[in-house]
């Protein structure tokens, strides 16, 4: 089949070329076997699809029969119309490729009306084509005979049969281009008549190519029929990546995804690199995709609700011509999801806030997570890094955490210690992300492993010393936030400062003060 709605496209744009023609006419003359295999005990939409192909017979056989089976591909070269179409351009292609065999039967039919057996037509680039007879025969000239030429024992004459083949035979080639053009125009015109019946067989086509691809490839792969449902659930069981699926065959690991209620609306998921976060959040996203255009899906069982958007942020990338960062697409992206989410939505977010610093992409990560979570109320997937965010699963009703599960081996008879990914998700956060592991599967040189694992450790000493660490336990309002500064041993200071005389109290003094007091009360 060719791609009917392109051809049909280029006939109303008045570019169609012979080959495009040529396709048009097989795949019309193949629809009579196709409507035959579509009725008769099927689908009611299979039988709808199939009054879509009626009505092209005539066209069908008109084409053959117009166009040669192997055309060139453009206009210019000529020779796309087929023979027996049109009488005249196969006598204009006949003169120019056959002109020899007539000049020889002309010649013989001349020595048997004249009786002269030395008579020949010859052809030279002055003069064109001509009668040559000896001064011998002279007498033997007949009254049609016209003199053109005077040569050495010799006159060189013309008749009108003669000049007529010439006239054909220089000027058939173009003659036979225009006649070929005029005609391939008569015929696109009576094409574009069909036009808008033949843009409903090219969606009738396009609907069933994708219908029999889908058949083929739940049959192959073993998908299943999804169920909808309507009480905002979405429940996959024993999910798998379409296109992994394929990729890695039986190597690929299942998984499940349960959103049953509202308790269950938003997934944190943690875990190492490399574990498969990315791939699960996609997996979703993609079966939903699946489920709800009619496919049906990689998975043991699949139970939905129809989503009304699906958003995705993912990846990472830059538009240097807009003059926007990383960051910046990714924040217009998270800014697009928070303004146009609604609570039959389905959102997966990876890696969200990884463009700025650490705590500034934490802090946007959580409040991004938070408002999906308690202002939206949409099924929202969260990859990430960021594990401080698991303390949202114990904040909140609806947000549970998991994590894709990671086994460890220790270090044994000096091998270093090692993990293995499972690529399972279950239910609970990660505590790390096992980072230096993977740069060693990266083939990081060891010096710079072991100076990471220093500087990791340090950090993290550092990290657990900070007495001002923030906490985020809980959603701050203004007045928590200003009742902090008045409280124990802040008050105090404060009480002290301002007892003190202003005129002896230098900036540098007051500065000293609050350097002790941090000191005095610091952990």
């Amino acid at each position: 089949m060719a791609d009917v709605e392109r051809i049909a496209g280029r006939v109303a744009m008045n570019r169609t070329s012979p080959r495009d023609l040529n396709a048009l006419g097989m795949t019309l003359h193949s629809l009579p076997a196709l409507v035959g295999e579509l009725r008769g005990g099927r689908p009611a939409l299979i039988e709808e699809l199939a009054n879509d192909f009626g009505g092209f017979d005539e066209l069908a056989g008109f084409l053959r029969r117009a166009i040669r089976d192997d055309p060139p591909p453009g206009l210019r070269e000529g020779g796309f119309i087929a023979e027996g179409f049109d009488a005249e351009l196969d006598r204009l292609r006949a003169v120019g490729s056959d002109g020899q065999s007539w000049l020889i039967d002309y010649q013989r039919r001349e020595i048997e009306r004249t009786g002269i057996a030395h008579l020949k037509v010859g052809f030279n680039r002055v003069f064109g084509y001509y009668i040559e007879i000896s001064n011998a025969n002279r007498g033997k000239v007949p009254s049609d005979y016209v003199r053109r030429q005077t040569v050495k024992n010799a006159e060189r004459y013309i008749t009108e049969d003669l000049k007529r083949f010439e006239d054909d035979v220089l000027t058939a080639k173009d003659r036979a281009n225009e006649r070929e053009f005029a005609l391939f125009e008569e015929i696109r015109g009576r094409i574009a008549t069909f036009v808008p019946a033949l843009l409903r067989a090219a969606g009738a086509l396009a609907t069933l190519d994708v219908l029999a691809g889908w058949a083929e490839l739940a049959v192959q792969r073993r998908y299943v029929r999804p169920e909808i449902v309507e009480d905002g659930r979405l429940e996959i069981r024993d999910g798998r990546h379409p296109v992994l699926d394929q990729i890695l065959s039986d190597a690929f690991v299942p998984n499940d995804t349960l959103m049953t209620g509202c308790d269950s609306r938003v997934f944190v998921i943690t875990g190492p690199n490399m574990a498969g976060k990315s791939t699960y959040v996609r997996q979703v996203a993609l079966l939903t995709l699946l489920a709800q255009v009619g496919s049906f899906v990689p998975a043991a069982g699949i139970s939905f609700s129809v989503v009304d958007r699906l958003f995705a942020r993912v990846g990472s990338s830059d538009e240097i011509m807009r003059g926007q960062s990383t960051f910046m697409v990714e924040m217009i992206e998270a800014a697009r999801i928070l303004h146009s989410a609604t609570k039959s939505s389905l959102v997966i977010l990876d890696e969200l806030g990884r463009g700025t610093s650490t705590f500034d992409g934490l802090a946007l990560a959580w409040a991004i997570t938070e408002h999906l979570s308690a202002t939206v109320g949409c099924r929202t997937l969260v990859a990430t890094h960021y594990h401080e965010l698991i303390e949202l699963g114990s904040l909140m009703k609806n947000v549970k955490n998991y994590n894709v599960a990671v086994r460890e081996y220790p270090a044994s008879k000096g091998k270093e210690a090692g993990i293995a990914f499972l690529h399972r998700v279950v239910e609970g956060g990660a505590s790390q992300s096992y980072g230096l592991h993977v740069a060693r599967l990266a083939g990081i040189p060891q010096s710079v492993l072991d100076r990471g694992r220093d500087v990791l450790g340090e950090l993290q000493r550092a990290f657990e010393k900070e007495s001002h660490t923030p906490s985020l336990s809980r959603r701050k309002t203004r007045d928590d936030a200003q009742l902090n500064l008045f409280q124990a041993p802040g008050e105090e200071l404060i009480r002290e400062l301002s007892e003190t005389d202003p005129a002896r109290l230098t900036p540098l003094d007051a500065l000293q003060k609050i350097s002790q007091w941090k000191e005095k009360f610091s952990p």
